[in-house]
Formats: C-alpha cells, structure tokens, sequence
C-alpha cells in the first residue's frame, strides 16, 4: 500500500508539471513579438553601394612602379620587367624578349645619364674653383697665389669664365631633376600600358559618305570618304 500511494503521487506531480510546460509553450506562441528589440535590416544606401568599386589592375600597377621609382631611380622599370616575367597583363602569352631589352636599355640609359650628369657637375665645379681663386687673386686678394695657365686671361675673362661654370653646374642640377622624373613617369606609363589591349589585330573600313552643309542659299551636300579603324 506504502508503494502504491507512492506511485500515484509521483504520477499526480508528473502530469502536473506537463500541464504547466505546455501552458507556457502555447503562452511563447501566442505572446506577440517585440518589434523594438529586433533588428530591422537597413537596404543598402548609395554609399554602402559605392563602396564596391571596380580595381583597375592598370593604376594599382602605375602606382607601385611611381613608388618604386620614387625611392630608387630604375626599380619602376625593374618592376615592369617583373610583370612581363609573372605574365601579367594583356601581354602576356606573347614574346617579351624585345620589350625586356628594351626595359633594360632605359635602366642603363637613366643610369647612364646620372653619370655623365655627376662628370659634368664635378668638371664645372673644378673649372668654376680655378676661375674663382684667379678672379680673387686679381681683386687684390695677394694670400692665394695665381695661376699661371690662366695668364692669357683678361680680367673680363676670368669673371666671364666663372660666371660660365657657375651656371653649367646650375644647369646640371637641373638635369637631375628632368631625369628624375622622366625615370618617374617612364616606369609609370609602361606599367599603365601592361593592362592596355594592344595586339596586331587592325582592321580599316573606307565607305562612302556625305558631307551636309548649310549656307545662306540652302542645304548642300558634298561627297566625302568614311575611315573607320578597328582594333
């Protein structure tokens, strides 16, 4: 009997708390929603859409040969030439031998212009130094002694000679800077020109046309020839 009545009361206290786990089952279905704790996803804006924007493989790769150039005079062109060995490009598949010697000639012409840039520079300025200590001995300056293969000199001379090396030493400097940024924008518009579409496929078309005309006497028409190139 001790059992039996422990076993009802188990099973009383079992469907009780059944009852109460589906009461409040259907009181979560039936509770309506909070609106103001869930989130709403907002559509797109102008902006957030502006943001995905088209890389051009042409200025990322002009960007990095200017940089590299910037740093060191003929590392742009070595940048090319690494783009043509990676096959990047619309050129690649096709021979490269000519557009590398040709990347490499320029490397030796930039630094091939450096150098004939710092023997003039160094030239005018020993040039300049000798014709400035022989205008100064001239001045009155008797502490610096003269210089005997300039005897043939005038005072005019001196002064014009060292006005003459003063100023191929400011026109040498200049060149620097010409050379600087010719190296600059070479190795920028070959790397722009790795991504341009530039095979042998040309084509012409000459077709027939007319040329209309307005005057003070009316509308004429004069026969023309058409030129359309394709490529």
């Amino acid at each position: 009997m001790y059992k039996g009545k422990i076993l009802i009361l188990l099973s009383f206290f079992t469907i009780l708390l059944l009852s109460q786990a589906s009461a409040q089952v259907k009181d979560s279905v039936l509770k309506p929603i909070d609106t103001a704790k869930t989130k709403v996803k907002q559509p797109l804006s102008r902006q957030d859409s502006m943001k995905a924007k088209y890389v051009n493989p042409g200025k990322v790769a002009g960007r990095k040969a200017v940089f590299r150039s910037m740093i060191f005079p003929g590392l742009g062109q070595i940048y090319n030439i690494q783009l043509l060995n990676d096959g990047y490009g619309t050129r690649a598949g096709k021979s490269q031998a000519f557009q590398k010697v040709y990347t490499i000639s320029k490397i030796v012409a930039i630094y091939g212009g450096f150098t004939a840039l710092t023997i003039s520079y160094i030239d005018s300025r020993k040039n300049y130094n000798i014709f400035l200590r022989e205008a100064q001995y001239r001045a009155g300056d008797k502490s610096i002694a003269p210089n005997p293969a300039l005897a043939r000199y005038s005072d005019a001379g001196i002064v014009g000679n060292k006005s003459t090396f003063s100023r191929n030493g400011q026109i040498v400097l200049f060149s620097y800077g010409l050379l600087y940024a010719a190296n600059i924008i070479d190795a920028y518009v070959a790397a722009r020109l790795h991504f341009f579409n530039i095979d042998d496929k040309l084509s012409f078309k000459v077709l027939p046309s007319m040329l209309n005309t307005n005057n003070m006497y009316g509308f004429s028409a004069t026969p023309a020839l058409k030129l359309s190139l394709t490529f």
